[in-house]
C-alpha cells in the first residue's frame, strides 16, 4: 500500500469509516469510532503506511498496517498487523 497523508477533517472521518482491522490484538468493524472513543472528535491529521492483509478499506484486502491520527496536542496510533499483534497508543502532550 503506498503511504497516505490527509489533513481535511471531512476526508479524514470518511476514510476511517471504512477501515475494518482484524486479525489478533486489537481489531475494529469501524476505526472512526475507536478514533472517537480515544477523545479525538474532530481529527485534523491522518498518515496510514505499511500493508496488512487482515485490514480491509471499503471492504477490500489489503488496507494499511499503521495509522496515526491527531488532533491538535492529542495522537491516536494504530500499529502492527500483518502477521503481528495490532496495538493502540494515546498520548496527549501538555
Amino acid at each position: 500500500m503506498e503511504p497516505m497523508e490527509l489533513n481535511d477533517p471531512a476526508k479524514i472521518e470518511e476514510f476511517l469509516s471504512q477501515i475494518k482491522l482484524g486479525g489478533k490484538g486489537f481489531q475494529t468493524d469501524c476505526l472512526l469510532l475507536d478514533v472517537y472513543d480515544a477523545g479525538l472528535d474532530y481529527p485534523d491529521f491522518l498518515k496510514a503506511e505499511g500493508e496488512d492483509p487482515d485490514a480491509s478499506y471499503q471492504g477490500r484486502s489489503p488496507a494499511w498496517a499503521k495509522y496515526h491520527m491527531r488532533q491538535g496536542k492529542r495522537v491516536f496510533m494504530v500499529y502492527g498487523g500483518a502477521g503481528g499483534e495490532r496495538r493502540t497508543h494515546f498520548s496527549e502532550t501538555p
